[in-house]
């Protein structure tokens, strides 16, 4: 609709007529539907208010501004209803573009008629063209006041037209521009464009809310709008509650043409009014463009080409205000937070509400793969860019790394793929030890500890070189670089510290421990100590002193393992002295000392002395240590006599205490007697010499108990280290403290001596007491082999010689004459207390711990082993016995304690029984009481044979010494000493053995041996216990078997009875349930047996009824669980029995049952066991066919015919599974199996359960359909069991029957059936087994067809060139099925790739002349899909490639085709040659076809250049023509031509040296230039795969001969160069820079490009100058001498 000729008032009227027939007599027809339509899309199109709000800031961006304006946009939002539609508040919002026009006006009173489609290449970032509607959302009545026009919306259908939302209506007040103007302000000129929204009620918090959030980045990456606000404007300022906000932005841009790429810093500031806070931050922005990849493209996108991508690096805090930090923007902020440290920009496309992108889409994900590329481009920039940056500023860059996942999964894989692209540069900064920065990969590089950094920052205030530092295979990184603030980034890229072994060569390169002094040496040992590894035991690090007192350096190894230990005093006071001593005894000692100076700075370093001390075994040695160490390693006997005197003098010297030398004295190596240094001693013994021990002992008797004697060295005076000691000090020295000793205060070794084994005189005896008084006050108890010896020695005086003192007695006057007097049998030993006198009572303790006795119980026991000593002999007579019983009468009479006699003799086997010899206690003196006893048991009775009758005589004598007189209830006895009598028990020794059992403390032995016996009379004669049975014989259990035995209560009398607790205890059976478990055990032996009879089946029902309750729980537990009861399949128990009734008849047919049939055989046709029916209920029976259906489950037996299976066995099975509901979940494995046969009858024959349907009217299919079971024969009445039917596998639902439907389908050839099947399968979401099978049919012509796969189809083929290779199936299929086709079998809406090289290939060996449509058809496709798969096919296939010739395309060999890269050489070939050798390209381009796109894929395919082909022939001679000689300094010595060959050369990516740009430059200057008459001529060959060779001829202008430094110039008049300068310059630059750069070929082109530019400007100074300017290039000073020299010798 034009409007440019009328004013906006007259437009608005017009939109108003024409299209919405406002005014018009007719009804629009569409009225309704669009009003329908704009409903929907403006409240579903955005799921959050804020979509109105980026709406509105997309379209400022998308506006157009003045030049020189700066581009804003205000929200102001005011209380005042300018309106009058009776808002509350109102938004306005305020933007200084160039005003609505006509065609905008026309867009927004449309649907989808946007004037930004088809235009985002060119910075449109609008989406959909209802955008501006999604006002509606807050506002009923949105308004629009811009360049004349002053219009409203409204939601509500206008009663003229009946639509809204589309319909303009003119605004003539309410407001008008003054309303407007007052609320924007007085002072301020009105932007063009006004939009005001008087805003819904319920919508005015919400939009207050979201414009107070309105973030500070949102102008990030708008390239129009620079200045953003939003204010309140209410009368009183208090009643504001929106937070106002004004934010601006400014950039500065850099170019970098070589990445096609820029750079700029963005500063953004954010001033928020309310808290009068303003923020700011500088953003780094890079901003690159890469093509898009073709597999990448979508619809809405296709006119786009190239991606930009923008990253955006804050440098400080990100603007926020508070709110979510976006991490992805599409122009305007998401609300995804990837957690990257940068921001990324892009044209993605966004769900409907703009909260996020759409990370499924192909566009997004093509976009996100190239933002690892654009990440590292602006990476490597930012960290090598700046080269004055202090080394320092450098690593806070290597925070933008994106270190941490992202909480989006999809966005991981950026991280990643940016990870290792860093990791492939070389981008780390090494530390540097000069000017020069050096950068290295990741993998290259590595980190030192901190402490180590430490070391060397110190280290280097003292001159100590470390140059060596990146010399040990491995660059450190940069030491501002190397904290811990960058450790998350140095471990995400995989820089790990260096090996521990760098340190030790580093240190040892550098001799840092030699070098610095003792502080910073302490400080080098900590970090060695913190961080220890085995790589540093050899490196030298130790200072110690060496024998001469040099400092030298051990390795921890020669410290630890060497001969000689590292060592430092313990305190400063004792250094000197041991080192004193240490001279004397270093062989000894092995210990060397560190320096003084080191060992004081090391006492202030706890950390490195503990280190030292434990890793490296430093000893911090003491006096006491120093002592220890040398007195281990004493073995010189010189040595051990100086090492005494070392203990002395340090101790009367004050360097040691008294438990300190106690302590080594200790260990103190001795030289004995002998002369021998001995270390092992248990005693040391005063020389011989000065002792007593020698009178006693004669010579050493402990020699081997190692009790050492000193030799007389020690009583001799000696001088060592300057010290001297006289006689007897050491000796009273080791008295004090070694503990050198004498009798009688030598504690003795646990050893004999044997001088006690002759009698010792008095003294001695004496001295020896003495001795062991001693020895007892220190404990005695270990010297037994000692005291033995002395108490076994006879040296003793007594009454009948020497005794030893074990044998001895010292007896009191008042008994010592008795016992001589009384006992005849013994001569007693009583010490000679006239040899020894009075003073021998004063050692009665020792005599008694040597074995003398002073008791008179001591003499009794002394008589009773001497009488036991006979009986051990066998002569102990009759009369030593009566003897003994008189003795004790005796002492008994005179008052005297026989106890220790008795004792003494008591536990000996010497009396005489009828078991042989017995101690006392063992033996039983016989009288009446024992005589029943003695029947049933063996005990040992005294032998009055020996003894004869008298010894009854002597009972309390006898009871003293323990033998048993009298029975005395001694029932246990009796049963230890049980002996089952070999004939039959009488009555009365059973009575007997049943009291023993009773009262027996310990009867199981006893009852155990009666137990297995038969001993007990039963009516069936004698049985063990166990047989037998005291009971009751009118018990009806007795029926159920025969032969169960009773106790003969006729043998026992009644008294039997009362003994049945007895009787229990040995296995009789008292109780109805111990008969009940005999007779359970003989069924269950003739069930064993088979010889189970209906007599007992049926005499133990009668007694179950009979009994009832009290029915035997052993019994009732046997006829539950055995099989007793006889079915057709044999003996079954009651639970797995059924008692058969007419029900069961229709089932047994079909299944294998335990039926108890009354009417068999076993029975005797008798039925009398139907008359149980309730006992056999009770115990298990099933007894109604409703609860017998498991049997039926578990003996399912499916005939081999199934056509003798009836209706009624298959509805009666059916019956039995709708019995089974609520016991079983599931039918079992094994009832499926085997009804996994064909059984059931259906339309298409027998089938098994799960390859049959139950037919359902409901599916749309009919009966021929598909295996439906036979309704005609089973009747209605099956359907009633459809979940029965289920439950064996039938298919009953429509869904779960498509597989069987579908296996089916292949009966049919009839169209109508197979697509009312496809439509069948396509409802119910039917999945095929296997896709790639034949379940497509193409019918024929002739009413038949074939059965084909998928992988043969296509649904659509637009080109129509594909019906010879695949079946297109929308020419046989209704569209409604097409999508079954695709979704389902996979069939492809359209050929594929390799279709698509199939056919190219039918091309090619038909000779198929393709048409312009075909050909561009097959191209484009290829291009779209242009990926490295696609090229590896074409490679395998394509041998022919298109070409045109006479408007017609044919196929030729692809060695013969060509891409025309030099349209010369083209023009030149197709002018000489009627041959068709360039390839074809179509006439009208697509962004697919463009001919850059077809010649990548060309050139991938294998189509050579025509300039890479053809071969030229310079072959030039200038014999015969008229050369002249030319001055260089007209054409190649220009001066500007010279400065712009050195200004390329200085390029610092060319990386060319001064001498070599000066070598290329003079071979320029130098040339001899040579005119000549003749054209240079050029011939080109062209060779064919056919063999054949086309041959182009061209003119040129210059020829240069580098082997004679010549430059050859066809003569040219000037008019002639004037008119052909472009192609003078072009040929010209050419043979300059081949000639120059022949070495570096690929700089050709770009410097012949320079000199072309500069020729044409006829290398004027000025001209020259600005064009290198341009190009960022410049001369060094060292070239503008070099040009200098140059200019001034041609002047010459």
């Amino acid at each position: 609709m034009a409007a440019a000729s009328t004013g906006p008032r007259d437009h608005i009227e017009r939109i108003r007529r024409e299209r919405y027939y406002i005014g018009r007599e007719e009804k629009n027809p569409l009225a309704e539907d669009i009003h329908q339509a704009v409903s929907y899309l403006s409240e579903e199109l955005y799921s959050k208010d804020v979509h109105f709000l980026m709406e509105l800031i997309q379209n400022a961006e998308d506006n157009k501004y003045k030049e020189g304006v700066t581009p804003s946009l205000e929200f102001v939002i005011t209380s005042k209803d300018i309106t009058m539609t009776g808002a509350s508040s109102t938004l306005l919002l305020f933007n200084n573009e160039i005003g609505f026009s006509p065609a905008n006006i026309d867009s927004i009173c449309r649907i989808g008629k946007s004037t930004k489609k088809g235009r985002r290449h060119l910075g449109y970032i609008g989406e959909k063209g209802i955008g501006f509607k999604s006002v509606f959302l807050i506002s009923s009545k949105p308004h629009i006041f811009s360049n004349g026009y002053q219009i409203r919306f409204n939601e509500e259908p206008s009663p003229d037209c009946n639509l809204g939302y589309i319909v303009p209506e003119w605004v003539e007040s309410n407001p008008n521009l003054s309303d407007i103007q007052n609320i924007y302000g007085s002072s301020k000129s009105l932007p063009s464009t006004t939009i005001i929204l008087p805003l819904k009620s319920e919508k005015e918090l919400t939009v207050k809310k979201q414009l107070s959030s309105l973030h500070p980045e949102v102008l990030l990456f708008l390239s129009k709008v620079r200045q953003l606000s939003v204010r309140e404007d209410n009368d009183d300022p208090k009643l504001n509650t929106v937070s106002q906000i004004s934010i601006s932005s400014e950039a500065n841009y850099q170019m970098r043409k070589n990445l096609n790429a820029e750079s700029y810093t963005l500063h953004l500031a954010a001033h928020e009014v309310d808290k009068n806070d303003e923020e700011a931050c500088s953003y780094y922005m890079w901003k690159q463009k890469f093509p898009v990849k073709p597999e990448s493209i979508v619809k809405k996108r296709m006119e786009v080409e190239e991606w930009v991508i923008t990253l955006a690096f804050p440098s400080g805090r990100r603007l926020n205000r508070g709110m979510k930090l976006s991490g992805i923007f599409s122009f305007l902020p998401t609300e995804m937070v990837t957690g990257f440290p940068f921001i990324i920009q892009a044209d993605f496309l966004l769900v409907s509400s703009r909260e996020s992108i759409l990370l499924d889409s192909p566009w997004n994900q093509g976009i996100l793969s190239c933002v690892p590329s654009a990440f590292i481009n602006a990476f490597v920039t930012l960290v090598k860019g700046a080269d004055d940056a202090p080394s320092f500023s450098v690593p806070y860059l290597f925070n933008f790394i994106p270190v941490k996942s992202s909480s989006i999964p999809q966005l991981d894989s950026v991280r990643l793929s940016s990870k290792e692209k860093v990791a492939a540069e070389h981008i780390i900064p090494c530390e540097p030890y000069t000017s020069q920065r050096i950068f290295c990969k990741p993998s290259e590089v590595s980190r030192l500890i901190p402490a180590f950094w430490n070391v060397l920052i110190k280290a280097q205030k003292f001159g100590v070189d470390i140059q060596s530092l990146h010399s040990h295979g491995r660059y450190i990184v940069n030491s501002y670089f190397d904290n811990k603030e960058y450790d998350q980034v140095l471990g995400f890229l995989g820089v790990e510290y260096v090996e521990k072994a760098w340190y030790g060569k580093f240190i040892e390169c550098s001799n840092l421990a030699k070098e610095v002094p003792d502080d910073i040496y302490v400080v080098l040992l900590h970090f060695i100590a913190h961080n220890w590894n085995n790589c540093f035991i050899d490196l030298p690090l130790l200072k110690s002193l060496d024998a001469s007192g040099c400092v030298s350096l051990l390795s921890v190894r020669k410290a630890t393992n060497g001969c000689q230990r590292l060592c430092i005093a313990q305190d400063d006071d004792s250094i000197s002295w041991l080192i004193k001593w240490n001279q004397e005894l270093i062989t000894a000692s092995n210990l060397c000392f560190m320096p003084e100076s080191t060992q004081k700075a090391l006492r202030v370093s706890r950390g490195v002395l503990d280190w030292l001390q434990e890793s490296v075994n430093l000893q911090l040695v003491s006096v006491e240590d120093y002592g220890s160490k040398v007195v281990k390693a004493l073995t010189d006997r010189r040595l051990v006599i100086a090492f005494t005197h070392f203990l002395y003098h340090s101790l009367i010297n004050d360097y040691a205490s008294n438990w300190c030398i106690g302590q080594l004295c200790s260990s103190l190596p001795i030289v004995d007697d002998y002369g021998h240094v001995t270390v092992q001693r248990t005693q040391v013994l005063m020389p011989a010499k000065v002792s007593k021990w020698a009178g006693l002992l004669g010579s050493n008797p402990w020699r081997a108990e190692r009790y050492v004697v000193l030799c007389t060295e020690y009583l001799s005076p000696w001088a060592f280290a300057g010290t001297y000691t006289s006689e007897g000090q050491i000796l009273r020295f080791l008295q004090s403290h070694l503990k050198a000793t004498d009798v009688p205060y030598v504690y003795p070794p646990d050893a004999a001596f044997t001088t006690v084994y002759s009698p010792l005189t008095k003294e001695n005896a004496f001295l020896l007491l003495e001795w062991i008084r001693n020895i007892r006050s220190k404990g005695i108890n270990k010297l037994q082999n000692f005291l033995n010896c002395i108490r076994t020695g006879s040296w003793l005086k007594t009454s009948i010689g020497y005794k030893p003192p074990s044998e001895s007695f010292l007896p009191s006057s008042e008994w010592g004459n008795l016992l001589q007097i009384s006992s005849v049998l013994v001569d007693i030993p009583l010490i000679n207390q006239e040899f020894y006198g009075k003073n021998i009572w004063d050692y009665t303790e020792e005599l008694k711990e040597i074995g003398v006795r002073f008791e008179f119980q001591q003499a009794s026991k002394y008589i009773g082993k001497h009488l036991m000593d006979l009986a051990a002999h066998s002569i102990l007579t009759r009369g030593n016995v009566y003897s003994l019983l008189r003795l004790i009468r005796y002492l008994r009479e005179k008052q005297l304690s026989p106890e220790s006699l008795i004792q003494s003799v008591k536990d000996s086997r010497w009396l005489q029984t009828s078991h042989g010899y017995k101690t006392p206690s063992e033996s039983i003196l016989l009288d009446s009481e024992w005589t029943i006893a003695s029947q049933v048991s063996s005990l040992p009775l005294i032998d009055t044979n020996l003894y004869g009758k008298e010894i009854v005589h002597y009972k309390t004598e006898l009871d003293l010494l323990g033998v048993l007189v009298g029975f005395n209830r001694n029932y246990q006895l009796v049963v230890d000493n049980f002996k089952m009598p070999t004939s039959f028990t009488s009555s009365h020794a059973t009575i007997f053995i049943l009291k023993c059992i009773r009262h027996a403390r310990a009867p199981d032995k006893l009852i155990e041996k009666t137990r297995q016996m038969k001993w007990l009379k039963t009516h069936l004669g004698y049985k063990t216990p166990s047989e037998s049975f005291l009971v009751a014989s009118e018990v009806c259990l007795l029926n159920v078997v025969n032969g169960v035995p009773i106790i003969d209560e006729g043998f026992y009398g009644s008294g039997i009875t009362s003994y049945k607790e007895e009787l229990k205890k040995i296995g009789v059976g008292v109780d109805i349930d111990d008969l009940s478990k005999v007779i359970a055990t003989q069924l269950k032996q003739l069930i064993a047996s088979s010889s189970v009879t209906s007599k007992n089946v049926l005499a133990l029902l009668a007694c179950y009824r009979k009994m009832g309750s009290k029915f035997p729980t052993d019994l009732l537990a046997f006829t539950h669980h055995e099989k007793w009861l006889h079915t057709r399949l044999g003996f079954r128990s009651p639970k797995d029995s059924i008692l058969l009734d007419t029900e069961w008849e229709s089932i047994s047919s079909i299944a294998s049952l335990p039926l108890i049939d009354g009417n068999s055989s076993f029975y005797g046709h008798s039925n009398e066991i139907y008359n149980y029916k309730n006992e056999l209920k009770d115990f298990g029976v099933v007894v109604d066919f409703k609860r017998g259906a498991e049997f039926v489950i578990k003996g399912i037996r499916i005939p081999k015919n199934p056509s003798v299976i009836t209706r009624a066995n298959v509805l009666s099975l059916l019956k039995c599974i709708h019995n089974l509901k609520g016991k079983m979940e599931v039918l079992p494995n094994e009832f499926m199996k085997s009804i996994s046969k064909s059984w059931l009858k259906t339309t298409t024959g027998y089938k098994s359960p799960g390859e049959c349907l139950l037919f359902d009217p409901k599916w749309g299919l009919q009966r021929e359909d598909g295996p439906f079971i036979d309704n005609e024969f089973y009747g209605s009445e099956i359907t009633s069991y459809k979940n029965q039917l289920k439950e064996i596998g039938v298919i009953v639902d429509a869904t779960g029957g498509c597989l069987l439907i579908a296996r089916h389908i292949k009966f049919h050839s009839d169209i109508t059936a197979v697509s009312r099947v496809y439509m069948h399968l396509s409802e119910f979401k039917w999945e095929p087994e296997n896709e790639a099978a034949d379940w497509i049919w193409i019918p024929s012509g002739s009413g038949g067809g074939q059965w084909v796969s998928s992988s043969s189809c296509i649904l659509y083929d637009k080109n129509h060139m594909f019906g010879s290779q695949l079946y297109v199936l929308d020419k046989y299929y209704e569209t409604k099925l097409l999508g079954f086709f695709t979704t389902i079998l996979g069939v492809p809406h359209g050929p594929n790739i390799q279709d698509y090289c199939k056919l190219w290939c039918s091309w090619e060996a038909s000779l198929h002349h393709p048409t312009v449509l075909q050909c561009s058809a097959f191209w484009e496709f290829i291009a779209k899909h242009w990926n490295a798969k696609t090229e590896k096919l074409l490679l395998g296939c394509i041998s022919k490639l298109p070409v045109q010739k006479n408007n017609e395309i044919m196929l030729s060999n692809k060695q013969d085709v060509f891409i025309p890269d030099d349209l010369l050489l083209k023009d030149l070939f197709d002018k000489c040659s009627d041959e068709a050798i360039f390839i074809w390209y179509p006439s009208t381009s697509t962004p697919a076809l463009s001919r850059a796109n077809l010649n990548k894929i060309y050139i991938s395919i294998g189509v050579r250049t025509i300039s890479e082909a053809v071969e030229n022939d310079e072959s030039f001679t200038a014999e015969g023509a008229n050369v002249r000689e030319v001055d260089p300094g007209s054409l190649v010595s220009k001066d500007g031509l010279l400065r712009i060959v050195l200004a390329f050369l200085c390029d610092t990516s060319l990386a060319t040296s001064s001498a070599e740009r000066h070598r290329i430059v003079n071979n320029l200057c130098n040339l001899q230039v040579l005119e000549l008459d003749e054209p240079i001529t050029v011939s080109y060959k062209l060779s064919l795969a056919t063999g054949k060779n086309l041959i182009a001829k061209a003119s040129k202008m210059f020829r240069w001969e580098k082997d004679n430094a010549k430059l050859f110039v066809q003569s040219i008049d000037g008019s002639k160069r004037k008119r052909g300068s472009i192609e003078f310059a072009t040929f010209f630059a050419d043979v300059i820079s081949q000639g120059l750069l022949f070495e570096m070929s690929d700089q050709i082109a770009a410097l012949s490009e320079l000199i072309r530019l500069g020729c044409l400007l006829d290398f004027e100074e000025d001209a020259v100058e600005f064009l290198l300017k341009t190009k960022n290039l410049q001369l060094f000073a060292e070239d503008e001498e070099l040009l200098s020299s140059i200019s001034t010798s041609s002047k010459v």
